[in-house]
C-alpha cells in the first residue's frame, strides 16, 4: 500500500471492512483529489467486483460497460441485461456465489455518470440495496463519484428507498500542506516550505496536480510549463473541471468568476445582482453545489447581537483562483510566472492566496495558539459602519470568552509593523468591539510566513503564528 496522508480515512475504511455487518459507504470530492486512488491502493485485489462509469457516456455505454465487468468478474451472462434492475440482479447472482464468511467488496467508481437520463438507475439500485444487499453480513458496497451534488442529493440525503441507507459517508478533502509536503519529499522535491506553501496556494492540495510538478525544475518553471506554455497541461483542465462535476457547467463558472473578484467574498443577494439573476433561478442550490466540491465556503457576518445575519460566500479552491487571476485572458509570454517573480503582480497575488492557506487550516492555527480543545467558530468580518468599511482577515471566537483578532500577512521575511499598520489594527480591533458589542476580551493575533520582527509596536500582538504552524 502506497499511500501518503489519509490516515483518518484509511482507519475508518479499514473499520468498516472489519465491522461483520453490510456496509454502504458514500465517498465524495472534487475531481483529482484520490477518491479513486484510496479505494484501489487500500483494497487491492480485494474486490469481489469493480466497475467505473464512463464520463459523458451514453446510457447504452454505461449498461455495456457495467455489464463487461459483471462477465470480468465471474458473471455467466447469456443474454445482456436490457436495463439497470437486471445488471443489479446479475450482480446479486455474482455476489450470492460467494463464501458467504467472505467480505465481498462492491466498488462503484464515477456512479453519478450511470444515472443518465430516464436510466430508473437509483431506483435499481436502491431495489438492490433494500431487497438484497442490505441483509448480506458480507457485502460493503462502496459507491464514488466526483459530481459530489449528484451523491449528496442522490443518495445521501434521497428522500426515497435509499433514505438513511447509508451507513458511512466520507467527504474527501485536498491534502493539507502536511500532507502537501509528504507527498512532495516523497517525490524527491528538495523544496523549502515557502516553496511549498506557494505551490499549494497555486495548486491546491490536489494529488493529482502535485503529480504534475517535476522535481527538476524549480516551481516558477513548474508553473509555467502547466499554464502558460504552448498547449499547456493545466490550461485545459479547468473546462474539464466543471464538465465532469456539473452537466451544465457555465453557470457554476460565471458564479466562481465573480465570487474571485471579491476578496471577503459575496452574499447570495450581491452574487444574483452581478449576475443579473431575478430571484430564483437555482442560485442557492448552485452555491451549495459548490460549497459540496470545495470550491467555496459558507460564512456569516455579526450583527450588534453577535447573531448570524446573511451568509457570505467566498472561493476557497487555490487551483480555480490562480486560474481565473491570471490564465482566463492567457498571457503571450510562455515564461510569465518566471518573469513576474518578486514584482507586484506575484506579491500582491500571494497576499490574498495566503490568507486562503490559513482559512484552510484553521485547525493548525487553533494548535499554534494552544485553544485546540476550546470550541470556536471563525469567520471574516467587515465592518457596515466604517468608511471605508473595516474589514478583519479572520475571528476566532472562542468559548472561554476572548476573541483573537487574526491579521494575515504574507511576507518572504520577517514582518515588522510600522507605525501606520499598528494603527489599523487598533482601529479593526476597536470597531469590532464597538459594532457586535461583544463583551468578549480581544486578543490580536498576527499570522506570518517567518514572523514577526520585534519593534516598538509588536507589545499590541498578543500571540503569533508563523508559516511552519500551518505545517502542523
Amino acid at each position: 500500500m502506497d499511500i501518503i496522508g489519509r490516515e483518518n480515512e484509511i482507519k475508518l475504511l479499514t473499520e468498516y471492512e472489519n465491522s461483520g455487518k453490510a456496509e454502504f459507504v458514500t465517498i465524495y470530492g472534487r475531481r483529482r483529489v484520490g477518491k479513486t486512488f484510496l479505494v484501489r491502493e487500500l483494497f487491492d485485489n480485494k474486490f469481489t467486483f469493480e466497475v467505473s462509469g464512463i464520463v459523458e457516456g451514453e446510457g447504452i455505454d454505461q449498461l455495456k460497460v457495467f455489464t463487461e465487468a459483471l462477465m470480468r468478474y465471474g458473471a455467466k451472462i447469456i443474454t445482456p441485461p436490457a436495463d439497470w434492475f437486471e445488471a443489479f440482479a446479475c450482480l446479486e447472482q455474482l455476489l450470492s456465489k460467494q463464501k458467504r464468511k467472505k467480505r465481498c467488496i462492491v466498488f462503484i467508481d464515477e456512479m453519478p455518470c450511470f444515472d443518465t437520463h430516464g436510466s430508473k438507475f437509483v431506483m435499481a439500485l436502491d431495489h438492490f440495496w433494500n431487497g438484497w444487499a442490505a441483509h448480506q453480513a458480507n457485502i460493503m458496497l462502496i459507491a464514488c463519484g466526483s459530481a459530489t451534488s449528484w451523491i449528496v442529493k442522490n443518495i445521501i440525503d434521497n428522500h426515497g428507498g435509499l433514505h438513511n441507507r447509508i451507513t458511512h459517508e466520507m467527504h474527501l478533502h485536498p491534502f493539507t500542506l502536511h500532507e502537501t509536503e509528504l507527498y512532495l519529499n516523497a517525490n524527491k522535491f528538495n523544496w523549502n516550505r515557502l516553496s511549498i506553501a506557494q505551490t499549494y496556494m497555486i495548486l491546491g492540495g490536489i494529488p493529482y496536480y502535485l503529480s504534475l510538478l517535476r522535481p527538476a525544475e524549480s516551481l516558477p518553471q513548474n508553473i509555467d510549463r502547466l499554464f502558460f506554455a504552448d498547449d499547456a497541461e493545466m490550461h485545459r483542465e479547468y473546462k474539464r473541471l466543471f464538465k465532469s462535476l456539473f452537466r451544465n457547467p457555465e453557470p457554476y463558472q460565471l458564479i466562481l468568476e465573480q465570487l474571485a473578484k471579491k476578496k471577503s467574498g459575496m452574499d447570495r443577494d450581491e452574487v444574483a445582482k452581478a449576475l443579473k439573476l431575478t430571484s430564483g433561478g437555482g442560485l442557492s442550490d448552485k452555491l451549495d453545489n459548490l460549497i459540496y466540491c470545495d470550491f467555496i465556503r459558507r460564512y456569516y457576518v455579526k450583527d450588534k447581537k453577535v447573531k448570524s445575519t446573511s451568509a457570505i460566500y467566498q472561493m476557497t479552491d487555490f487551483f480555480t483562483f490562480f486560474y481565473l487571476t491570471f490564465c482566463l485572458a492567457p498571457s503571450t509570454n510562455p515564461n510569465f510566472w518566471s518573469s513576474t517573480i518578486d514584482k507586484p503582480v506575484q506579491n500582491n497575488w500571494f497576499g490574498l492566496a495566503y490568507e486562503r492557506l490559513c482559512m484552510a487550516h484553521i485547525p493548525q492555527i487553533k494548535n499554534a495558539l494552544h485553544i485546540d480543545s476550546i470550541q470556536t467558530s471563525f469567520y471574516s468580518w467587515r465592518s457596515k459602519q466604517s468608511t471605508p468599511a473595516v474589514q478583519i482577515d479572520l475571528i476566532i471566537e472562542r468559548a472561554d470568552q476572548v476573541v483573537n483578532v487574526c491579521e494575515v500577512k504574507y511576507s518572504q521575511r520577517e514582518y515588522a509593523i510600522d507605525k501606520d499598520e499598528d494603527l489599523r489594527l487598533r482601529n479593526r480591533c476597536g470597531s469590532f468591539k464597538e459594532e457586535t458589542k461583544t463583551r468578549a476580551a480581544i486578543h490580536p493575533v498576527l499570522i506570518t510566513t517567518f514572523g514577526m520582527k520585534r519593534n516598538m509596536y509588536s507589545d499590541y500582538i498578543t500571540a503569533e503564528v508563523t508559516m511552519d504552524d500551518l505545517f502542523q
